[in-house]
C-alpha cells in the first residue's frame, strides 16, 4: 500500500493533500515523466497552469494511471490556472475549456487566477502574453470563474499572487469564496502576515518555490546549504530540502515542490513519518530575509501589481 498525504479541508469542503508536485518549467516529456513518477510515489496533488505549457502532458500522465488502475480520478486532486491573457470576462470560460481538454479531464478540482493583472489578448498561442497589460478588473474575471464552479467544471477557485487586500476585496464581493492563495513561501521568505491574513478569512496558502529554486554554485539559499541547515538534517536523518518542506506543512502552508529528478520527487514526499520541534521550527523562522524569487517586476507599476503592499 502506498503511503499518501495527509488532506487539508478547504473551506468549500474539499480536502486537499497538504504537499503536491508542482511542474512550473517542467516542459513536455519532462513533464509527463515526472507526474507519472509522483503519482507512483504518492503523490495525490498535481499543480500546473496554462502558462506552464504542459497541461496536456500532465493529463495524459494522470490518465494513464487512472487506465492502469494506479489511481481513481476522484483520488487525484488536480489545480490548474487562467492565464493573464485571458482575464476578459468573455474569454474566462473558453480558456478553461481549453485547459480541460489540454488535460483531457471531466473537471479540474481547483482553478486559480494565476494572477491579478490582465494581459493583452492577442491569440492563445501566445500563453505567456507580453507586457502590455490591461485594466481588467479582476473581480469582474472572478464572477465568471464563479460559474465554473455553478457548471460543475471547477470544484473549487482560488487565488495565486494576490496580497491581502486584494483578497479582501474579492471576498467582499464574491457569491463563491476562494479556497486558496497560491504564493512563493520558503523559509527565506515565510510570508507570515499573509498567513494569519489568509487564516482570518479561511484561505489555504499554497507555497509555490518552497525551496526557493535553489542555485548550488552559489550554495544559496541558506536554509539548504549553511552549516545550521546542515546540522538539523543531520538531527533527524533527512535531507535539508525535506527539513524545510517539513518546516512549511508544520506552519499550515502546502508545498508544491517542482522536481523532474525521480529521486528527488521520492525524496521530497518523505516529509510525514517526522516532526520538528518547536526549537528547529524557530530555527527555520530564522532565515527570513524578506526576498522573493519571483517579483514579477515587469508588471511593477500597474495598479493592481499586488507586490507593493507589505502583505
Amino acid at each position: 500500500m502506498t503511503n499518501l498525504a495527509p488532506k487539508i479541508k478547504l473551506s468549500n469542503g474539499q480536502e486537499m493533500p497538504v504537499l503536491g508536485l508542482g511542474t512550473w518549467k517542467s516542459f513536455e516529456s519532462e513533464a509527463y515523466q515526472s507526474t507519472k513518477n509522483a503519482i507512483d510515489i504518492g503523490y495525490r496533488h498535481i499543480d500546473t497552469a496554462f502558462v506552464y505549457e504542459n497541461e496536456q502532458e500532465v493529463g495524459q500522465a494522470v490518465r494513464e494511471k487512472i487506465a492502469e488502475g494506479v489511481i481513481k480520478r476522484e483520488e487525484i486532486f488536480i489545480t490548474t490556472k487562467l492565464g493573464g491573457i485571458h482575464h476578459d470576462p468573455e474569454l474566462v470560460e473558453r480558456a478553461f475549456r481549453l485547459s480541460l481538454s489540454n488535460l483531457g479531464l471531466e473537471y479540474i478540482d481547483l482553478y486559480l487566477m494565476h494572477l491579478p493583472i490582465g494581459q493583452k489578448f492577442h491569440n492563445d498561442s501566445n500563453v505567456h502574453g507580453t507586457l502590455e497589460l490591461t485594466d481588467v478588473d479582476y473581480l469582474d474575471t472572478w464572477r465568471e470563474m464563479e460559474k465554473l464552479v455553478d457548471l460543475g467544471l471547477a470544484r473549487g477557485i482560488g487565488l495565486s499572487n494576490f496580497n491581502a487586500a486584494q483578497t479582501e476585496r474579492v471576498l467582499a464581493n464574491c457569491r463563491i469564496k476562494p479556497v486558496v492563495n497560491q504564493v512563493e513561501c520558503h523559509p527565506g521568505f515565510q510570508q507570515q502576515k499573509l498567513r494569519e491574513h489568509a487564516k482570518q478569512h479561511g484561505l489555504v496558502i499554497c507555497a509555490y518555490c518552497p525551496l526557493a529554486r535553489p542555485q548550488p554554485a552559489r550554495q544559496w539559499p541558506a536554509f539548504i546549504y549553511d552549516e545550521q541547515a546542515q546540522q538539523l538534517a543531520k538531527k533527524y536523518g533527512r535531507s535539508t530540502a525535506q527539513i524545510c518542506l517539513r518546516y512549511l506543512i508544520q506552519i499550515g502552508v502546502v508545498p508544491l515542490p517542482k522536481s523532474s529528478n525521480k529521486t528527488r520527487i521520492e525524496e521530497n514526499f518523505k516529509v510525514f513519518d517526522f516532526e520538528l520541534s518547536a526549537e528547529d521550527v524557530r530555527a527555520m523562522e530564522g532565515y527570513q530575509t524578506g526576498q522573493r524569487t519571483v517579483p514579477f517586476s515587469g508588471m511593477s507599476g500597474h495598479k493592481y501589481y499586488p507586490f507593493n503592499d507589505e502583505f
